[in-house]
């Protein structure tokens, strides 16, 4: 069976310096090749924000960085049409700033925030600070936050601190942290889990989340470029414990409804 797929978690780049995979001289990537692999594998759609790893640049801020990466969302978009769906980032010492930002992207059709990686950002908590006002304003625009899991215990507090606003955490990583995730999910509808990084490789996992929390609460994402797609598709679409139904669910059902696609 072929299922429609949708990558709810990459970071496109549209030059090398925008390119953040670690072997990035063995793998030939381009802006046009990479449409071409995904493709290839079957995705139809890839969504997700643009990322630069490199220390900022002398009179460069943080807001500086985060304006030109989005700019460069909205660029691959011309490029690659449909195909992707850009995502853009806020950060929480600047406020105003990231609230225009969301009224900027709202305007343009733009639903997706992040994923949002604060360690390369230059902050660190998503509960506190400016980062509480940025994600009830978020709320309020019907926008949907994809986040970097890190620190359990923020996460926990901004979960709690938020139960309006849809959140999809990436990566279950390894059982203590795929078990928080699945507590978080518990505790509000509005939190779900997508699929990149650590844990989906542990064989049982992706049902135990499904039995836990149902399959409408888990999306398809592969952290391309930094990660191999076709092995995470794998993850899913190989797994017999998994039904059909469910897997039309996580690679694209799911991610279609809530980015009104």
């Amino acid at each position: 069976m072929k299922f429609e797929t949708i990558d709810f978690h990459t970071h496109p780049f549209p030059t090398r310096e925008y390119n953040i995979c670690n072997h990035i001289d063995w793998c030939n990537m381009s802006v046009e090749n990479s449409e071409k692999t995904m493709r290839g594998l079957g995705v139809n759609k890839m969504c997700g924000s643009v990322i630069r790893i490199d220390e900022l640049k002398e009179n460069e801020t943080w807001w500086d960085r985060i304006r030109e990466c989005n700019d460069a969302a909205l660029e691959l978009k011309k490029q690659y049409g449909d195909f992707y769906v850009p995502g853009f980032h806020v950060h929480p010492d600047y406020v105003a700033e990231s609230i225009t930002e969301i009224d900027r992207m709202r305007a343009q059709g733009i639903r997706l925030i992040g994923e949002l990686v604060p360690y390369l950002m230059g902050w660190q908590h998503y509960h506190g600070n400016g980062m509480d006002e940025i994600l009830e304003y978020a709320a309020e625009k019907n926008m949907i936050v994809s986040i970097h899991a890190m620190d359990n215990d923020d996460m926990d507090e901004m979960v709690k601190a938020h139960p309006n606003t849809v959140i999809v955490a990436a990566h279950p990583n390894e059982y203590d942290d795929f078990m928080r995730h699945i507590a978080r999910m518990k505790m509000s509808k509005n939190y779900y889990l997508d699929l990149s990084g650590y844990g989906l490789f542990r064989h049982g996992m992706l049902r135990r989340a499904i039995d836990e929390v149902g399959a409408d609460r888990i999306l398809y994402g592969s952290d391309f470029p930094t990660c191999n797609p076709a092995m995470y598709l794998g993850g899913v679409v190989l797994d017999e414990l998994v039904t059909d139904e469910e897997k039309e669910l996580i690679l694209a059902g799911n991610a279609k409804r809530l980015l009104e696609l």
